[in-house]
């Protein structure tokens, strides 16, 4: 890589990490701010969903901003937004405020994998951009193994308000080095106005082909990260039993294996399409496996934890291969949206699906800090059922992708 290439992908696969830790950040401040501010299991999903409530909220927009302004510029602007949210939640002493913070800091990260993707597709040649995209994802991905062990060993010696502080401080150095040393776009493409945006979400979202492609996908990938930012770490505490130290390991483990399974999906996918086998088959059947994965897990499988754990984490991200279905359905001036859209739903199913799992849990009254094993397990099991429900929508034979949308 040249040296341009080099400054381009390390700040924006930084820019991503920086999202990806702020994603899953209350994994490990859970019991601190439960502690402190008396939360319920309601509250607590509340708070933490309304990151993916603002980064879904953004989406649309975001996409304009980049394609006027470029990567450069609108990621450096928007992640100080993210600084200010974080700092705001790491002050706050009361809900409302705390909610406030969680919801900018969504709004400032909403960009990061956007504009990284963009940037990449500016500065590299056309063959090179899955790998690079895939490494981009990866170097995000630490992120979710920052927030296990790491986070857990920070804790241990400063509070989770100075860990704000401090992600705050880091933000703002991402967001001033990328303003300072990536270079400006070369080329800025003006595509749809903000209504032509919407206009063209709506279109997207009355597609049958689209929820077709989606349907599988956007469910198996809104339980993902709803559990691997919040309620995974519960679940290890209060139905595993365990300690904090090994439950923030086995996330720790979670976030490697997510890394390693998207990069690894992406080349299978590609030498198995030489074989026969199509990508809309292979991505159903990844995640199929992530469904085993977790009904193992909630079964109590004689496996190893940091097997079956490892297993949720490789298969928990076979549904992003549903963004290279989508560009092979949809014409190419409608694939911005189509992939936009995608995200949306998914973010705004994490949303739901993180206040939902801390309605159920609110139903059992805690003991010594813990709700029951039987809580936890009838929250997944709503999850689960819907999973299988879309799995049947998905593998349906239907002849909605027979005709490409015009």
């Amino acid at each position: 890589m040249s040296s341009t290439q080099t400054r381009v992908f390390f700040l924006f696969s930084l820019g991503y990490f920086v999202s990806y830790v702020f994603r899953g950040i209350n994994l490990g401040f859970a019991p601190f701010i439960t502690h402190d501010l008396g939360l319920s299991a309601v509250d607590l999903g509340l708070l933490t969903s309304l990151y993916f409530l603002g980064f879904a909220s953004a989406q649309i927009p975001a996409g304009v901003f980049l394609d006027h302004y470029g990567s450069r510029r609108v990621t450096a602007a928007t992640l100080l937004f993210a600084a200010v949210g974080v700092w705001v939640f790491g002050t706050a002493h009361s809900l409302g405020v705390m909610m406030v913070g969680r919801l900018l800091t969504g709004v400032g990260v909403s960009v990061c994998l956007g504009a990284a993707f963009k940037a990449l597709a500016q500065y590299f040649p056309v063959g090179r951009l899955p790998l690079m995209n895939g490494l981009v994802m990866a170097v995000g991905g630490l992120g979710g193994v920052v927030v296990g062990s790491p986070l857990t060993w920070m804790l241990g010696f400063t509070g989770w308000r100075t860990i704000c502080m401090a992600l705050g401080v880091l933000t703002v150095l991402v967001a001033v080095s990328i303003w300072a040393c990536v270079p400006d776009t070369r080329e800025t493409h003006r595509q749809a106005s903000l209504a032509g945006q919407f206009k063209g979400t709506l279109h997207i979202l009355k597609s049958a082909a689209f929820w077709k492609i989606a349907s599988f996908s956007v469910v198996t990938q809104g339980v993902f990260y709803a559990m691997q930012s919040l309620w995974v770490g519960a679940w290890l505490r209060d139905v595993a039993g365990l300690a904090s130290a090994e439950a923030a390991a086995l996330v720790s483990v979670l976030g490697v294996a997510m890394m390693a399974g998207c990069v690894g999906f992406g080349a299978a996918a590609r030498s198995l399409e030489r074989r026969g086998v199509s990508l809309y088959a292979f991505c159903g059947g990844g995640m199929v496996l992530f469904v085993m994965a977790q009904l193992l897990i909630m079964l109590g499988a004689p496996l190893p934890a940091s097997l079956l754990w490892g297993a949720y984490g490789i298969f928990g991200g076979t549904g992003i291969l549903s963004y290279a279905i989508l560009a092979r359905h949809f014409p190419a001036h409608l694939i911005g949206r189509a992939n936009t859209t995608f995200t949306l739903v998914i973010f705004l199913l994490i949303f739901g699906f993180q206040l939902g799992v801390g309605a159920v849990l609110s139903l059992w009254p805690m003991t010594a800090g813990h709700y029951p094993s039987a809580a936890h397990l009838s929250a997944w099991s709503i999850l689960l059922v819907l999973q299988v429900l879309s799995a049947i929508w998905y593998f349906l034979p239907s002849r909605t992708l027979a005709r490409p949308l015009a």
